[in-house]
Parts: C-alpha cells; sequence; structure tokens
C-alpha cells in the first residue's frame, strides 16, 4: 500500500547507527541490498527503486543526470549517511551528480569493480548507455593500463528481467547474441555491468565457454562498504556481534516512485521473501526515518 513519507515507520536500529541509501531505476538494485544484508547483518538500509522511469539505461545522458540529482536530493532528505549508487548507469553518467548532491561519502560500482580486476582480457555486459560512456573501460584501464576491454550493450535484458520471464526464449537468444563478440574476442573475465544481470547468472554461464569468470560489482563495491562504514564510527557488526540480527525486512526499508505492490511481488524473488514496499514522492524531502 502506499504510504506518504511521514507514514513510513522507523527501522529498529542501535542509537547513532547509519542509514545506509541505495538506489537504481527498479528491481536490479536488490542484487546488492542482499549482498549488504548478507555481509553486514545490523545495518540498516533505505532501498529506492525509481520504477516509474525504469529503464535508466536507454535514456539520454542528460535525463539520467537529472534524474540522479532528484533521487540522490530525496535520499539526502531522508537522512542517509553513506550512499551506494546500486545502479551501474547512473553510476555511469552521473557519478559527479550523485558526490555533490549527496554531501555524505558515495560508494560506486564502477570504480570498486575495476579495483579488483586481475585480467587483462576483460568483457563487460551493460546496458546501452553505461557502454556508450565507456566509463567501466575507462577504469579497468585506469587501474590496469594493458587491460584489453570490450564492452557491450544489452538493450533487451533488463525488461525481461523486470518482467520475470528468465525462462523466455528470446532471453535466451539475446544473450548468444550478446555473449558472441565476448567469446570472439577470447576473454577470460566477464563483468555484469548491471545490477539486474546477476539473475542471469546461471544463463551467461551456459553460453560462455568453461573458465570464464563472472563478477558482479556488488560484491566489490559491498567490500568497500564495510571500512567506510568502520571509518565513520558506525561498526555495527563488530559492536552487537552477540546481539540477535534483526531480520532483513525489518531492518530495511523499501520505496518506490511507482507501483509499489507490482515491486513487492517481482522483489520476493530477489529477497527470498515479500517485502512492504511504500510508495513516495521524490518532490518531497520529509524524513522517512
Amino acid at each position: 500500500m502506499a504510504a506518504s513519507q511521514a507514514q513510513i515507520p522507523a527501522i529498529p536500529h542501535p542509537p547513532g547507527s547509519l542509514l545506509v541509501g541505495l538506489f537504481d531505476s527498479g528491481l536490479g538494485g536488490l542484487t546488492v541490498l542482499r549482498r549488504v544484508h548478507e555481509a553486514y547483518p545490523h545495518t540498516r538500509c533505505l532501498y529506492l527503486g525509481d520504477t516509474a522511469r525504469v529503464p535508466y539505461g536507454q535514456r539520454s545522458v542528460e535525463d539520467i543526470r537529472a534524474i540522479a540529482a532528484e533521487v540522490v536530493h530525496w535520499l539526502r532528505g531522508q537522512g542517509v549517511g553513506v550512499l551506494v549508487m546500486a545502479c551501474n548507469t547512473s553510476n555511469a553518467l552521473a557519478l559527479d551528480v550523485a558526490v555533490a548532491e549527496a554531501g555524505v561519502p558515495v560508494v560506486g560500482l564502477i570504480d570498486s569493480m575495476a579495483a579488483q580486476i586481475q585480467s587483462d582480457r576483460v568483457g563487460v555486459l551493460a546496458t546501452p548507455a553505461t557502454v556508450a560512456s565507456g566509463a567501466y573501460r575507462r577504469s579497468i584501464q585506469a587501474c590496469r593500463p594493458q587491460a584489453q576491454v570490450l564492452e557491450v550493450g544489452c538493450p533487451a535484458f533488463v525488461p525481461w528481467i523486470e518482467a520475470g520471464d528468465l525462462e523466455a526464449p528470446e532471453l535466451r537468444d539475446a544473450a548468444q547474441e550478446y555473449v558472441a563478440p565476448l567469446i570472439s574476442a577470447g576473454v577470460d573475465t566477464v563483468v555484469l555491468g548491471c545490477t539486474h544481470y546477476p539473475m542471469l547468472r546461471p544463463l551467461l554461464g551456459s553460453l560462455l565457454p568453461a573458465g570464464v569468470t563472472l563478477l558482479d560489482p556488488a560484491e566489490a563495491a559491498v567490500q568497500r562498504l564495510g571500512p567506510l562504514l568502520a571509518s565513520l564510527g558506525d561498526a555495527p557488526e563488530a559492536d552487537l556481534a552477540l546481539d540477535a540480527v534483526i531480520p532483513a525486512q525489518q531492518r530495511s526499508r523499501l520505496c518506490v516512485t511507482g507501483c509499489p505492490e507490482a515491486f513487492a511481488a517481482g522483489a520476493s524473488g530477489w529477497l527470498g521473501h515479500r517485502p512492504t514496499v511504500d510508495q513516495v514522492d521524490l518532490r518531497s524531502a520529509g524524513g522517512a526515518f
């Protein structure tokens, strides 16, 4: 059921603990949220799915930058202490916008992933907007100048994933088309350059040659998040190690700009439970927590 921000209940939390904000255009960023839950089971999170404007990956640069400014402004109004850009497209095209608007530390997926690449033959599967930006190639080559990076845009992936139809023959056909140039180039590492794409790991793994490593940038970003929380004086995993862990559905709040019922139904398969989802108006700056 939709709720105004003033009606959104608070998340149980220890006094002074930081609120981690995450955002994406839709369901994809839940792969990042899930990894945060797994790694830091005492950490509070606020997730915003901008479902009224999904997908971001085929929008113009101007649109994406304007959307990022609006989304981050809203999250800042909710009192987040750290922002995780759980959307590769926004990360690629509007990281500077998010940093300027957030007023708090920002964790990006692309630079986090690039710092961990150990291969010189890298493929990247991403949205058309992310590929057009060249952000992964630049970031990886900044860390490994000798690396050869081939980026492939995958426009069909997000619509099929958002629809929840991962067995569609058309999806498999599209995946075969997208991985073909990576196979021809002989890459040995493939970055899943959109937070939706980890849902396709079994399919992509079946199409790529044995020995090709699939990397999820969410893992690298979550690894960066822990030391950052500690440096900000928030170390709930150490302070509360012996305390009972609050269930994920109680220590996180999920909000959307579109239909909350549809998002809750779609999110069930990503989170392992059907979450409570609130609809919000990004033009309202009232605090949710």
